[in-house]
Protein backbone atom coordinates (compact mmCIF):
# COMPACT_ATOMS: atom_id res chain seq x y z
CA UNK A 1 0.00 0.00 0.00
CA UNK A 2 2.98 2.23 -0.60
CA UNK A 3 3.28 2.07 -3.95
CA UNK A 4 3.07 5.52 -5.66
CA UNK A 5 4.36 7.55 -2.70
CA UNK A 6 6.76 10.50 -3.44
CA UNK A 7 9.68 9.16 -1.16
CA UNK A 8 13.43 8.15 -1.41
CA UNK A 9 14.59 5.16 -0.62
CA UNK A 10 17.34 5.40 1.43
CA UNK A 11 19.97 2.00 1.10
CA UNK A 12 21.82 1.04 4.45
CA UNK A 13 24.51 -1.77 3.76
CA UNK A 14 25.23 -3.66 7.01
CA UNK A 15 27.45 -6.98 7.65
CA UNK A 16 25.73 -9.81 9.40
CA UNK A 17 25.72 -9.82 13.73
CA UNK A 18 25.80 -5.93 13.37
CA UNK A 19 23.15 -3.84 14.71
CA UNK A 20 20.98 -0.97 13.03
CA UNK A 21 18.72 1.79 15.00
CA UNK A 22 16.35 3.13 12.35
CA UNK A 23 15.32 6.66 13.38
CA UNK A 24 11.63 8.52 13.42
CA UNK A 25 12.82 12.69 13.89
CA UNK A 26 10.21 12.93 16.58
CA UNK A 27 11.56 14.05 19.89
CA UNK A 28 9.01 12.66 21.99
CA UNK A 29 5.77 10.70 20.93
CA UNK A 30 2.46 12.80 22.37
CA UNK A 31 -0.44 12.15 19.55
CA UNK A 32 1.15 10.19 17.04
CA UNK A 33 1.00 6.69 15.87
CA UNK A 34 3.86 5.16 14.78
CA UNK A 35 3.96 1.66 12.89
CA UNK A 36 6.93 0.43 11.00
CA UNK A 37 6.66 -2.17 8.44
CA UNK A 38 9.15 -4.51 6.98
CA UNK A 39 8.07 -6.02 3.49
CA UNK A 40 4.83 -4.28 4.08
CA UNK A 41 4.23 -6.27 7.11
CA UNK A 42 3.83 -3.90 10.48
CA UNK A 43 6.67 -5.23 12.79
CA UNK A 44 5.89 -2.47 15.80
CA UNK A 45 3.44 -0.22 16.40
CA UNK A 46 3.65 2.66 18.87
CA UNK A 47 1.47 5.57 20.34
CA UNK A 48 0.92 7.72 23.31
CA UNK A 49 -0.92 4.97 24.97
CA UNK A 50 1.63 2.27 25.80
CA UNK A 51 -0.80 -0.06 26.46
CA UNK A 52 -1.32 -0.27 22.75
CA UNK A 53 2.01 -1.04 21.65
CA UNK A 54 3.70 -4.30 20.21
CA UNK A 55 6.35 -5.51 18.30
CA UNK A 56 6.73 -8.38 15.90
CA UNK A 57 5.13 -11.53 17.21
CA UNK A 58 2.50 -8.83 19.32
CA UNK A 59 2.01 -7.09 15.56
CA UNK A 60 1.70 -9.86 13.04
CA UNK A 61 -0.68 -12.18 14.28
CA UNK A 62 1.79 -14.39 15.96
CA UNK A 63 4.08 -14.65 13.44
CA UNK A 64 7.41 -14.44 14.88
CA UNK A 65 10.62 -13.24 12.41
CA UNK A 66 12.60 -10.99 14.34
CA UNK A 67 12.83 -13.26 17.64
CA UNK A 68 13.32 -10.70 20.32
CA UNK A 69 16.02 -8.91 18.17
CA UNK A 70 13.60 -5.86 18.12
CA UNK A 71 14.16 -2.44 20.38
CA UNK A 72 11.98 -0.06 20.33
CA UNK A 73 12.39 3.26 21.83
CA UNK A 74 9.03 4.44 23.48
CA UNK A 75 10.23 7.92 23.44
CA UNK A 76 11.14 8.82 19.70
CA UNK A 77 9.87 5.96 18.38
CA UNK A 78 13.25 4.99 16.66
CA UNK A 79 13.58 0.79 15.82
CA UNK A 80 16.90 -1.32 16.63
CA UNK A 81 17.13 -4.44 15.22
CA UNK A 82 20.37 -6.06 17.01
CA UNK A 83 22.46 -9.25 15.92
CA UNK A 84 20.98 -8.79 12.20
CA UNK A 85 21.08 -11.55 9.61
CA UNK A 86 20.50 -11.95 5.82
CA UNK A 87 16.64 -12.78 6.05
CA UNK A 88 16.42 -9.03 7.57
CA UNK A 89 17.23 -8.08 4.08
CA UNK A 90 14.33 -5.55 2.80
CA UNK A 91 12.26 -2.62 2.73
CA UNK A 92 11.36 -0.89 6.06
CA UNK A 93 9.13 1.92 5.88
CA UNK A 94 8.06 3.82 8.74
CA UNK A 95 4.03 4.73 8.60
CA UNK A 96 3.60 8.10 11.04
CA UNK A 97 -0.07 8.87 11.92
CA UNK A 98 -1.25 6.91 8.21
CA UNK A 99 1.53 8.83 5.91
CA UNK A 100 4.33 7.32 5.31
CA UNK A 101 7.21 9.11 5.91
CA UNK A 102 10.57 6.99 5.21
CA UNK A 103 11.58 4.33 3.31
CA UNK A 104 15.05 2.04 4.16
CA UNK A 105 16.12 -0.46 2.31
CA UNK A 106 18.26 -2.65 4.41
CA UNK A 107 20.81 -5.02 2.45
CA UNK A 108 22.52 -7.30 5.12
CA UNK A 109 25.84 -8.99 3.62
CA UNK A 110 26.80 -12.43 4.95
CA UNK A 111 29.91 -12.20 7.40
CA UNK A 112 32.80 -14.31 6.42
CA UNK A 113 33.48 -17.17 8.86
CA UNK A 114 36.00 -16.10 10.73
CA UNK A 115 34.35 -12.40 11.38
CA UNK A 116 30.83 -13.49 12.58
CA UNK A 117 31.71 -13.86 16.34
CA UNK A 118 34.36 -10.29 15.62
CA UNK A 119 36.57 -11.65 18.12
CA UNK A 120 40.57 -10.34 17.58
CA UNK A 121 43.18 -12.40 19.91
CA UNK A 122 46.54 -10.93 19.58
CA UNK A 123 49.88 -11.03 22.26
CA UNK A 124 51.05 -8.48 23.49
CA UNK A 125 53.41 -6.17 21.37
CA UNK A 126 51.34 -7.28 18.31
CA UNK A 127 49.06 -5.34 16.51
CA UNK A 128 45.16 -5.30 15.58
CA UNK A 129 43.27 -4.11 12.81
CA UNK A 130 39.65 -3.86 13.31
CA UNK A 131 37.90 -3.46 10.19
CA UNK A 132 34.34 -2.69 9.83
CA UNK A 133 33.99 -3.83 6.33
CA UNK A 134 32.70 -0.46 5.01
CA UNK A 135 33.93 2.57 2.80
CA UNK A 136 33.43 5.36 4.31
CA UNK A 137 30.35 8.55 2.72
CA UNK A 138 30.57 12.06 3.10
CA UNK A 139 27.15 12.37 5.64
CA UNK A 140 28.35 9.74 7.98
CA UNK A 141 29.60 10.29 11.76
CA UNK A 142 32.12 7.83 12.46
CA UNK A 143 32.68 7.10 16.15
CA UNK A 144 34.98 4.13 17.89
CA UNK A 145 34.00 3.45 21.39
CA UNK A 146 36.38 1.39 23.79
CA UNK A 147 34.32 -0.23 26.69
CA UNK A 148 31.72 2.44 26.09
CA UNK A 149 34.56 5.77 26.16
CA UNK A 150 34.93 7.28 22.61
CA UNK A 151 38.70 6.79 21.56
CA UNK A 152 38.09 7.95 17.55
CA UNK A 153 35.64 10.03 15.55
CA UNK A 154 35.47 11.10 12.37
CA UNK A 155 33.31 13.81 11.31
CA UNK A 156 31.33 13.06 7.90
CA UNK A 157 33.00 16.78 6.76
CA UNK A 158 36.41 16.29 8.06
CA UNK A 159 35.62 19.63 10.43
CA UNK A 160 36.31 17.69 13.74
CA UNK A 161 38.74 14.70 14.09
CA UNK A 162 40.01 13.29 17.17
CA UNK A 163 41.56 10.14 18.33
CA UNK A 164 42.24 9.22 22.01
CA UNK A 165 43.28 11.98 24.46
CA UNK A 166 41.78 14.53 22.16
CA UNK A 167 37.90 13.02 22.32
CA UNK A 168 38.00 12.15 26.21
CA UNK A 169 38.85 15.28 28.02
CA UNK A 170 42.63 14.74 28.26
CA UNK A 171 42.42 10.95 29.43
CA UNK A 172 45.23 9.49 27.41
CA UNK A 173 44.97 5.52 27.31
CA UNK A 174 46.84 4.38 23.97
CA UNK A 175 49.49 7.33 23.65
CA UNK A 176 49.52 7.80 20.17
CA UNK A 177 49.23 3.44 19.52
CA UNK A 178 46.13 4.08 17.39
CA UNK A 179 45.25 4.89 13.46
CA UNK A 180 42.62 5.29 11.99
CA UNK A 181 41.52 5.00 8.22
CA UNK A 182 39.73 8.06 7.15
CA UNK A 183 37.98 6.27 4.36
CA UNK A 184 36.99 3.17 5.61
CA UNK A 185 36.94 3.34 9.33
CA UNK A 186 39.22 0.90 9.94
CA UNK A 187 40.92 1.15 13.54
CA UNK A 188 44.60 -0.22 14.06
CA UNK A 189 46.13 -0.65 17.97
CA UNK A 190 49.84 -0.98 17.67
CA UNK A 191 51.95 -2.29 20.03
CA UNK A 192 48.97 -3.89 21.89
CA UNK A 193 48.77 -4.31 25.76
CA UNK A 194 46.55 -6.52 28.01
CA UNK A 195 44.81 -3.55 29.26
CA UNK A 196 43.42 -3.10 25.41
CA UNK A 197 41.22 -6.03 26.07
CA UNK A 198 37.70 -5.22 25.83
CA UNK A 199 34.91 -4.49 23.91
CA UNK A 200 35.26 -2.03 20.85
CA UNK A 201 32.35 -0.61 19.13
CA UNK A 202 32.21 1.19 15.80
CA UNK A 203 28.97 3.85 15.38
CA UNK A 204 28.27 4.84 12.20
CA UNK A 205 25.83 7.56 12.00
CA UNK A 206 23.61 9.70 9.84
CA UNK A 207 20.07 11.67 10.65
CA UNK A 208 18.15 8.34 9.21
CA UNK A 209 19.88 6.01 10.86
CA UNK A 210 23.02 4.54 13.11
CA UNK A 211 24.74 1.43 12.48
CA UNK A 212 26.67 -0.16 15.11
CA UNK A 213 29.60 -2.89 14.65
CA UNK A 214 30.93 -4.37 17.55
CA UNK A 215 34.64 -6.09 18.24
CA UNK A 216 36.22 -8.16 21.25
CA UNK A 217 39.82 -7.89 21.38
CA UNK A 218 41.70 -10.22 23.77
CA UNK A 219 45.06 -9.15 24.03
CA UNK A 220 47.20 -12.07 25.87
CA UNK A 221 50.66 -11.60 27.70
CA UNK A 222 54.15 -12.60 26.58
CA UNK A 223 55.56 -15.08 29.31
CA UNK A 224 59.47 -15.46 29.43
CA UNK A 225 60.48 -18.83 31.53
CA UNK A 226 63.95 -18.27 32.71
CA UNK A 227 65.40 -20.24 36.04
CA UNK A 228 68.47 -20.06 38.47
CA UNK A 229 69.89 -22.16 41.22
CA UNK A 230 70.65 -20.60 44.89
CA UNK A 231 72.47 -22.49 47.05
CA UNK A 232 72.52 -22.01 50.67
CA UNK A 233 74.30 -23.81 53.84
CA UNK A 234 71.12 -25.13 56.76
CA UNK A 235 73.11 -26.14 60.23
CA UNK A 236 71.46 -28.74 62.19
CA UNK A 237 72.81 -28.92 65.86
CA UNK A 238 72.15 -31.31 68.49
CA UNK A 239 74.04 -32.16 71.83
CA UNK A 240 75.21 -35.46 70.12
CA UNK A 241 76.69 -33.77 66.94
CA UNK A 242 76.15 -31.05 64.55
CA UNK A 243 75.83 -31.74 60.77
CA UNK A 244 75.77 -29.40 57.43
CA UNK A 245 73.76 -29.87 54.37
CA UNK A 246 74.03 -28.13 51.62
CA UNK A 247 70.66 -27.24 49.67
CA UNK A 248 69.90 -25.97 46.37
CA UNK A 249 66.76 -24.12 45.41
CA UNK A 250 65.44 -23.60 41.81
CA UNK A 251 63.39 -21.04 40.87
CA UNK A 252 61.17 -20.64 37.94
CA UNK A 253 59.67 -18.03 37.31
CA UNK A 254 56.36 -17.35 34.43
CA UNK A 255 55.15 -13.86 34.14
CA UNK A 256 54.43 -13.34 37.64
CA UNK A 257 54.61 -16.67 39.35
CA UNK A 258 57.16 -17.93 41.13
CA UNK A 259 57.79 -21.84 41.79
CA UNK A 260 60.03 -23.33 44.14
CA UNK A 261 61.41 -26.61 45.75
CA UNK A 262 62.20 -27.15 49.03
CA UNK A 263 64.80 -29.42 50.83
Amino acid sequence: HFFGVDTDILPVSVIEGDSVTLYTDIETIQQEEIIWYFNDIPIADITGDQSKNCTDVQCNNGAERFRGRLKLDHQTGSLTITNINTTDSGLYTLQINSSSESLLLVCVSDAPEQDKMKTKSVKEGESVTLDPGVVKTTNYLMKWLFNGIRITEINGDISFNCTDVQCNNGAERFRGRLRLDHQTGSLTITNTRTTDSGLYKLQISSSRFTIIKSFIVNVTGEYHLFSHTLDFIIIKSSAAAASVTRCSVLLSVVSRYVFYSTC
